[in-house]
């Protein structure tokens, strides 16, 4: 069974803030529920960044997210 919004929006923000790295593809979160598909966890990460617990960090090829606070600053 699927989790819940919040709850998949819980565990998305754990992965974000404990992971080894700072940046992550949106597909770094589909093990967060590998039963809900991969929309549902796109659009809870979305969620996230609306929120400001999270933010959207570019490479300059590719979009990732990042817990807010975490991402790496190019200008740095």
């Amino acid at each position: 069974m699927a989790l819940s919004v919040d709850e998949l929006k819980e565990k998305i923000l754990e992965k974000a803030l404990k992971g080894p790295k700072a940046q992550l593809y949106v597909k770094d979160f589909y093990a967060c529920d590998p039963e809900s598909k991969p929309r549902v966890i796109k659009n809870a990460a979305n969620e996230l960044v609306k929120e400001g617990k999270m933010v959207f960090w570019s490479s300059g090829s590719t979009t990732m997210y990042a817990a807010k606070g975490r991402a790496k600053d190019e200008e740095k």
